[in-house]
């Protein structure tokens, strides 16, 4: 039986009211489950406007999006969020309830999810992304760093076949990046796929596979992660850890954070 792409866009222009350019000029895409793409690029070049495309936020001038096989055109954001998940870049943007618990609960109980299965949910994302100790906390008595994760762990819990995250890592701190990458694993993990604009190299490397660059609209690149971060002026750059494995040629620029260690330290052992 053939696979049906968790997204694809064939030819998407959309143009916003007063622009001179297009914000996606004929842009192309194919996600499947259990992928991981990293969307890079400068700022203004696309990229959330992809994503907003890909969750009917915003409406193609041409070309067309589906979501797991189901065409985007005439359908809202809330036809889709059966699933797909979208985490956005300002989570004031997406967080509405008077609880961090009641914030998680909320879309698997329009999605008419089963109490129990609700609750053991809420309790998973609540100890992966730390958050338990203010579970009855108002997400805006939080500091910002922390709605990001209220933000992020609401748009888990509806268990999203295709997970689109808006820079899902900024403002985040060494222990915040590394509990959302946790999570961005564990999606992947049960199938999900993971589209994430980022200038997180770090977030890019170490969850996902391949990168996307996109430039005045356009899709200008697609290659591994770890072959565009490694390229002349990437934005972003390799991490420094990969950096260092690829100049002391301890393997390519695609080396993730333990593999880089286990390779150090092997050399380490082998000139003692």
């Amino acid at each position: 039986m053939e696979l049906t792409p968790a997204l694809r866009l064939r030819e998407v222009t959309v143009r916003y009211p007063g622009a001179a350019e297009p914000a996606l000029a004929a842009a192309s895409l194919v996600v499947w489950p259990g992928d991981g793409v990293a969307l890079l690029g400068a700022n203004g070049a696309g990229k959330t406007t992809l994503l907003r495309s890909a969750m009917a936020l915003v409406r193609p001038a041409s070309g067309t999006v589906e979501v797991m096989g189901r065409p985007t055109a005439g359908r809202n954001p809330e036809d889709l969020a059966d699933v797909a998940g979208y985490a956005f870049q300002n989570p004031e943007d997406q967080l509405f309830e008077r609880s961090v618990r009641a914030e998680l609960a909320f879309a698997p109980r329009q999605l008419g999810r089963d109490t129990a299965r609700i609750a053991a949910v809420t309790a998973e994302l609540l100890d992966a992304l730390d958050l338990a100790p203010w579970a009855d906390t108002h997400p805006y008595d939080l500091p910002a760093p922390r709605r990001r994760l209220v933000a992020l762990a609401a748009t888990l819990a509806a268990e999203p076949r295709l997970l689109l995250l808006d820079e899902p890592t900024a403002g985040l701190d060494q222990a915040g990046r590394r509990l959302v990458e946790r999570v961005v694993h564990h999606a992947r993990e049960r199938g999900a796929a993971v589209v994430a604009v980022t200038h997180d190299a770090d977030l890019a490397l170490e969850c996902l596979d391949r990168a996307v660059v996109l430039s005045g609209g356009r899709v200008e690149r697609e290659d591994s992660v770890g072959v565009v971060l490694g390229s002349a002026a990437a934005v972003p750059a390799l991490p420094p850890t990969a950096d260092l494995a690829a100049r002391l040629g301890l393997g390519g620029p695609g080396m993730k954070r333990d593999a880089v260690a286990q390779a150090l330290a092997a050399r380490c052992r082998i000139r003692a």
